[in-house]
């Protein structure tokens, strides 16, 4: 259980007019994967699941994304992503995630960012398996704000689990709240809206499969496989491997692939 995240490097960026010392380059990869790490709320990988932290608890987690390949010349991008997610009231949850992209080539050698998010569970049936909830995710830049503009990212999903040891699917739409005609400044990348798609499936013990997707090239779209162990004292550990909906783009030339690792525990 995590909350939702927003991190992303991707596709389509719209375009601005980026400073000589902060190259477009970046800023547009950096939005491209700026929505990857928008995930404050609980999460399979990317896409917000339906569970919320209860009431009265908290939880903490830390994320690292090498970019894997890394580019034919140059440094490659790395992305560390601490996130905190609370308990408000039964069913509502708040998280803030504060992503930070590093590349050793450029200036400034990082960028950061700050993603307050909300989530609220509107429906659950646990003899049915059924869950739905609806959130959004905001992204704030925290340097070269000359450069950038913020963005919020709406959905809803719904989940459905198959008996008590079977799988887990979630769907559900969602959509970008973005400034769109600003010359100067660079924002959400991409298609504004689209699918996510989740599925879970438990192995052995403590073991799970767990994979998720959200659809368009743009700064969420991405697909990402990976396996997920639940560990003692309510912690949790991901591996997995992102690969961008553009990944191969432009003869391989974008490489938008990041491994993605992150440990997370819930408490008191």
């Amino acid at each position: 259980m995590t909350s939702s995240r927003m991190v992303r490097r991707s596709f389509g960026v719209v375009r601005g007019t980026a400073t000589a010392s902060v190259p477009t380059v970046l800023l547009l990869l950096v939005f491209a994967l700026v929505s990857q790490t928008a995930r404050a709320q609980s999460t399979i990988f990317n896409i917000p699941s339906t569970d919320t932290v209860d009431k009265g608890k908290g939880y903490v987690e830390f994320d690292y994304l090498p970019q894997a390949p890394g580019p034919d010349a140059g440094a490659s991008t790395q992305i560390f992503n601490p996130r905190v997610v609370v308990g408000l009231a039964k069913n509502v949850e708040f998280g803030v995630n504060v992503p930070i992209y590093h590349n050793g080539d450029t200036d400034p050698t990082s960028l950061s960012y700050i993603q307050p998010n909300l989530k609220v569970k509107v429906y659950k049936d646990d003899d049915k398996g059924v869950a739905a909830t609806g959130g959004i995710i905001s992204n704030f830049p925290l340097n070269r704000t000359e450069s950038q503009l913020p963005f919020a990212l709406v959905y809803g999903n719904v989940s459905k689990k198959v008996g008590k040891a079977g799988p887990r699917f979630t769907i559900g739409p969602f959509g970008v709240i973005a400034k769109q005609d600003d010359p100067n400044k660079v924002t959400f990348a991409g298609t504004r809206g689209g699918v996510l798609l989740g599925y879970e499936q438990p192995i052995a013990g403590r073991l799970s499969f767990v994979v998720d997707w959200f659809s368009g090239k743009n700064s969420v779209g991405y697909f990402t496989p990976g396996i997920s162990i639940s560990l003692p004292h309510s912690g949790l550990f991901n591996a997995g491997y992102s690969i961008g909906n553009d990944s191969w783009a432009d003869s391989n030339a974008t490489k938008n692939r990041y491994a993605f690792f992150y440990y997370g525990v819930t408490f008191p």
